[in-house]
Order: C-alpha cells, then sequence, then structure tokens
C-alpha cells in the first residue's frame, strides 16, 4: 500500500491547539479518504506545522450502484431535480415497479486522484478555533499564515492548490517541499517520506514528535534542578505548553535576584508561569529556590549567557509589578476589603459576592460542630474568605485567589485556624489538589461548595450534558472528596436545606452521580453503589460507602458470587410469575412446605432477616453481609430440588411467596438486580 504524507507548515502555532490540530487532521482525512482504506496513521504537531502519515489503496476500483429515484407518478419536478443531482438523463433510468431507478457505474479514480479532490476544501474548511486572515489579497484565513503545503504519495507530489474562484489563497500549492528551524537549519529540502522528513527535521534542529520535546524539556529542567540541591514545582500543564513553544529545546536556568525572594512562593511560581512560561524550583523544605529554568528554542554560541541575561532582566521587571501589588494590598486589611464586596455581582439572580459571603458565614457556623471547629473561627474565616478578590494582586493573578487571602490574613494578625481557612477554602479545585483537613477549614470549604450548589440548584442552573458553567460537578466532587478523606459523618440533606435549597432531593442525586462516576474512575464497585442507592438515598456519605464497601468485599468473594447469582435467579422467578398471577408477597404457609429444602430455607431467613436489620442498624455492615452470605447454601439446595412452578396452585403460590422474602432479604442489603454479573 502507498504511503501518503502531508504537512501543513504555517507561522507558529498557539500551543493550546496544536494537539487538538493533529487529531482534527487524522480524523478529517480519514473521512475524506475513506474510500481509500487509511490505515497505520501517525500524526506529529508543534510550534510551526501539523503533519500526517498513512498507508492507503492505491486506487478505489470502478463500481455499479443502482439507485432508487421518484415514483413513476411523481411530479415532473422531482424527477428532473433526481437527474440534476446525479447529472443523468430520462433516457438512463429503467422503470422497476412504481419507480424511476438509476443504474450507473461509478469509475475508478487513483489514490492521486481522489487526494488531491479531498484536499483544498478540507483545507480550507480546517475548524481551527481562531483564524486570521494576511495580507489584503486574498480572503483565505488561517491560524497563522499558512507557508507551505507538503504531499506526496509514495515520494510523488500528489498536485493540488487552494485557488477558488478569484481567490489564489496567496499562490498556496502542493509540493515536496519542507524546512527545518527558522534560526539554526536555513533553508528547504526535498521530502521523500515521513521517516526521511523525520529524519531530516532532526538534522534540521527539529523534533517533530510532541512527547519526546516533553520529556527532554523535562529531564532538562530536572536535570539544571538537581545540579543546585533543588526541585522542580510539579507543573504538568505547563511542560506541555512548553513542549509546544520549542522544536529543539535547550534547557537553561537563570538567577532570581535576591531583592525578590521575600514574595510568596506561590505568587512568584504564578508569575514566572503565566508571563513567562519559567519553571520554578524549590528548596529541599518545599521553600522557594532561587533560580528558574527554562527553555530556549536555541542552541546559542555563548552557551545560553545572553539568553539567561536577558530573561533574568525580565523577571525582575515582572516581579517588581508583583512587589507593587503586594505592598500596595497589604495597605489594607482583608476585613475592611468585605464591604467592597456588595458592589461585585455574584450572579444576576444571586445578587453580589457580599451576599453570598453572607450565606457562606451563616453556613460554616452551622457545620463547624459537626466537624469539630470552633464556629466563631469558622464564621470569621467565611466572612474573610472572598475579601482577596478585590485586591490588585489577585486581579492580576486570579489563579491566587484564597491563596492570597491566606497571606493577608496572617499579615492581619489573623488566628492562624483563620488564614488557613481562607487559603484553602477553594480545595479541591482539581484532581490533584488536598482536601482541606483542620476542622475550620473543612467546615468554610464544605460551606463554600455547598452554598454554591444549593444556589444554582435553586435557580434552575443545573449541568447538562458536557455544558457546566458554574463548575457544579468540580464542586459536588469537591464535597464527597472532603467528606471521603476526612471520615466525615454528615447529615448531607440537612446542610443543603440549611443552604437554602428546600427540597434536597435532587441535589443529593446529583451528588450521587458524581460519587459512582469517582468510584467507576478509581476501578472501585459503581454497580454496587448503585445497587445500595436503589434502596433510596442515604446522604451519610461516609455511612453509605461502609456500606457499599462491605457489599462489594462480600461479592468478591466465591460464596457472595454465587449468593448473587441465587438471589438473581430467585428475582427472575418472581418477574416472570408476577407478570402472570402476582403479586406473590403473602406470609408462607408453614403447612405447604413439603421438602426439607424449603424448610431449611425458611429457617435460615427466619433466623437472617432480624440478624442482618440489627446489624444495619448498628451499622455494622460487614456482619450484615455474613449473615445475608448464610442464605447461600440453603438457596442452592432449594433450587437444586424444589420446583417452583408445581403443578398444584397451593405448592406454586407458597414458594414463590418464599422466594419473596429471599427478595426481601436481600434487598435489605441493596437491589441485586443492579448489580453486574
Amino acid at each position: 500500500m502507498p504511503e501518503f504524507f502531508l504537512e501543513l507548515f504555517s507561522e507558529e502555532i498557539p500551543a493550546r491547539m496544536q494537539a487538538k490540530s493533529a487529531e482534527d487532521l487524522a480524523r478529517l482525512l480519514s473521512d475524506a479518504l475513506a474510500a481509500l482504506k487509511p490505515q497505520n496513521a501517525e500524526s506529529f504537531y508543534g510550534t510551526r506545522r501539523i503533519a500526517l502519515s498513512a498507508t492507503l489503496d492505491a486506487a478505489v476500483p470502478e463500481s455499479r450502484i443502482s439507485e432508487r429515484g421518484p415514483r413513476t407518478s411523481a411530479p415532473e419536478q422531482a424527477l428532473s431535480g433526481f437527474l440534476r443531482k446525479h447529472g443523468a438523463t430520462k433516457e438512463q433510468l429503467t422503470q422497476e415497479g412504481d419507480f424511476w431507478v438509476l443504474d450507473r457505474v461509478v469509475p475508478g479514480a487513483s489514490a492521486a486522484e481522489l487526494i488531491a479532490r479531498a484536499m483544498p476544501g478540507l483545507i480550507r474548511k480546517f475548524p481551527w478555533p481562531k483564524s486570521m486572515r494576511w495580507g489584503s489579497a486574498s480572503p483565505f484565513t488561517w491560524v497563522r499564515p499558512l507557508r507551505r503545503i507538503t504531499a506526496i504519495l509514495d515520494g510523488v507530489v500528489v498536485p493540488f492548490d487552494l485557488r477558488d474562484g478569484d481567490d489564489d489563497a496567496h499562490g498556496l500549492a502542493s509540493s515536496n517541499v519542507s524546512e527545518g528551524h527558522r534560526f539554526l537549519s536555513h533553508g528547504h529540502f526535498t521530502v521523500t517520506s515521513a521517516a526521511q522528513w523525520k529524519t531530516e527535521l532532526r538534522a534540521r534542529h527539529v523534533i517533530v514528535d510532541a512527547a519526546e520535546r516533553r520529556a527532554l524539556v523535562e529531564a532538562g529542567v530536572k536535570a539544571l534542578a538537581v545540579e543546585q540541591g533543588c526541585t522542580i514545582a510539579e507543573d504538568p500543564g505547563l511542560l506541555d505548553e512548553v513542549a509546544g513553544l520549542v522544536e529543539w529545546p535547550v534547557c537553561l536556568l537563570g538567577r532570581i535576584d535576591d531583592a525578590y525572594m521575600d514574595l510568596p512562593a506561590e505568587v512568584m511560581q504564578v508569575s514566572m508561569r503565566v508571563n513567562q512560561r519559567y519553571f520554578a524550583l524549590r528548596n529541599p523544605d518545599g521553600s522557594a529556590a532561587p533560580w528558574f529554568a527554562f527553555a530556549a528554542n536555541i542552541q546559542a554560541k555563548d552557551g545560553g549567557a545572553a539568553i539567561i541575561a536577558g530573561n533574568e532582566r525580565v523577571l525582575r521587571a515582572r516581579f517588581a509589578d508583583a512587589r507593587h501589588f503586594w505592598d500596595l494590598d497589604k495597605t489594607q486589611t482583608l476585613e475592611s476589603r468585605v464591604k467592597a464586596l456588595d458592589a461585585i455581582t455574584f450572579h444576576a439572580k444571586l445578587g453580589s459576592q457580599g451576599a453570598r459571603v453572607r450565606r457562606i458565614e451563616q453556613l460554616a457556623n452551622k457545620i463547624a460542630p459537626l466537624v469539630g471547629a470552633e464556629p466563631d473561627l469558622a464564621s470569621r474565616a467565611a466572612f474573610l474568605a472572598k475579601a482577596d478578590l478585590t485586591t490588585g494582586m489577585v486581579g492580576e493573578f486570579p489563579e491566587l485567589q484564597g491563596v492570597m487571602g491566606g497571606y493577608y490574613a496572617k499579615h492581619d494578625g489573623e488566628n492562624p485556624a483563620v488564614a488557613e481557612a481562607v487559603r484553602d477554602h477553594y480545595l479541591p479545585k482539581g484532581a490533584g489538589d488536598a482536601v482541606p483537613t483542620t476542622p475550620v477549614s473543612i467546615a468554610v470549604a464544605l460551606a463554600d461548595k455547598l452554598d454554591i450548589l444549593a444556589a444554582f440548584f435553586a435557580i434552575g442552573e443545573k449541568p447538562t450534558g458536557s455544558g457546566d458553567p458554574f463548575a457544579l460537578r468540580r464542586a459536588a466532587l469537591g464535597v464527597i472528596r472532603i467528606i471521603r478523606e476526612n471520615g466525615l459523618r454528615l447529615n448531607l440533606g440537612k446542610l443543603i436545606s440549611q443552604a437554602g435549597l428546600a427540597d434536597p432531593t435532587e441535589l443529593l442525586d446529583f451528588l450521587a452521580e458524581r460519587l459512582r462516576i469517582q468510584l467507576r474512575t478509581e476501578g472501585a464497585r459503581h454497580d454496587v453503589l448503585t445497587a445500595v442507592l436503589s434502596q433510596g438515598i442515604d446522604d451519610d456519605l461516609t455511612r453509605l460507602l461502609a456500606r457499599t464497601e462491605a457489599l462489594a468485599s462480600l461479592l468478591g468473594s466465591d460464596e457472595g458470587a454465587n449468593l448473587l447469582a441465587a438471589a438473581k435467579r430467585a428475582a427472575n422467578i418472581l418477574r416472570i410469575e408476577e407478570k402472570k398471577d402476582g403479586p406473590h408477597d403473602g406470609p408462607v404457609d408453614p403447612k405447604l412446605l413439603m421438602l426439607a429444602e424449603e424448610q431449611s430455607l425458611t429457617q435460615v431467613l427466619d433466623k437472617a432477616v432480624p440478624a442482618v436489620q440489627d446489624a444495619l442498624a448498628c451499622e455494622n455492615f460487614v456482619q450484615a453481609m455474613t449473615e445475608l452470605a448464610a442464605l447461600r447454601g440453603p438457596l442452592d439446595d432449594f433450587f437444586a430440588s424444589v420446583t417452583v412452578n408445581d403443578e398444584r396452585p397451593d405448592l406454586r403460590h407458597n414458594r414463590l411467596r418464599l422466594l419473596a422474602r429471599v427478595r426481601t432479604a436481600m434487598n435489605l442489603a441493596a437491589d441485586f438486580s443492579k448489580i453486574d454479573g
């Protein structure tokens, strides 16, 4: 099969768009060339190019197709439209029954012909999030000025251009030419295959594999940090971005002026990341180190000395700005800033940030005694929690909200627990964040998240599909993680009502769904959670999870797996028979228990049901599952020896009522029909 190779070479593509553009190119080419059955597709992306290679069929053979047209009685306009669509004449039609039929030959085409037809439209309509025009001669748009199109099939140029009527698209046409690094390797070269293209580019200081560039940047900055006895502050997103900014990464180390080392470490890191794409270094104790690492895109003759000096100079200016905000913000206390929150709109239907703070303050006060916190401290922390939104530093770096509030609260002499709660009340923001663990911080973080959930559910602003503009899924996951990781015992339904949502049911369902998704992500038995929840929502998540884990542990054993199979068999029989003449929920008549196996099952049920109920009431879920497991043997014996649908109606009904007792007993723990297996 011939190899098709395509490279779209342009000015610098924003790093955040590169990976998606390569995915889009692979998808669009696969669709456009589906008739050629593309295989072994491999895509590449970087700051100045996206490319793809794939093997294809050499041609599409001639084929015959038969298409049914309008009815013979249809208006002439319908027939004319059908003929026009297919470029046919009426003489080419045959009549089959009440319909016109067109039999036609679809001519074969070579891969080169099909590629040449498909590519101009694909390139012109490429789905960039943002595009631009350049010059005045053409309305053609691309993410950045498109300079070259390399398109070869087994080393031979596939000829096409982007002309469209009067638009010559800057004269862009396909060729077999590409070029390497803008500064380190001038000139162009001829492309003969994807493998040769990669080799030639490496020789011309371009690494085309994004994962390799990322690994080189990561290894390079870590090696520089180790030389200073430091580590790199973890930042996977920055690594991805930097890998998209350089073609030939050369990692360098700069020094931070001592005059700025008293700035908060978070301020330094965010300023370096957002403004300059620098990596922050940390001392062994976690404090900020007086160094920063970065990746240059050239191999300088002086070893990078001039580049380092220039970046150090730029960083001094950035840190001078941060110093200005830091010093200016501290001239006002957080408490004095709270009033200004009344002038900041939180949401048109929910009022100001000030109103929200008052809601969080009241809720944190109620949560505090439930998590071992002092209510006064929780209220104070909630009162101050959003005040840093009015500071210059947070205005410049919104990522630092909460963090700066913690620093400013500490500067103002607030109780350390209050300052810590102000700092941590947004946590966890993502899967990689730790959750608050101290009582006051827990109270305020939960109050913040429950308020936003209850408020938006109250006004009908709930997540739909993939849309979640107010990050309610993240807030729900934050509530779940704080409760799980701290082992909290909370009545969530009551807290949600206290947060202002009259009926907490829908929000509790939303939280349960988030919990199911989290368990699935962790590889846990989320189907067991579904089965437990089918018996009614338990808004004490710690109790709910303990019950779920106990049942999952039982089901993980051979005895539990066999019990599940027997319980499902009983439920299936009941479901079928109850459609005929059910329900069969009456009491079992002991006089009609003719066989030892049904008598034995009844005796075990008589003992197991109250034992399970008592264990569940005491929250001894492991014991409850142990009592249920006692049903396994008698159930197996029952199904082995007893004919449920006996010819005698009284025996049949009695045995079905016995199975209904089994189902009821099992349902004390969960709805076993919801469990996989």
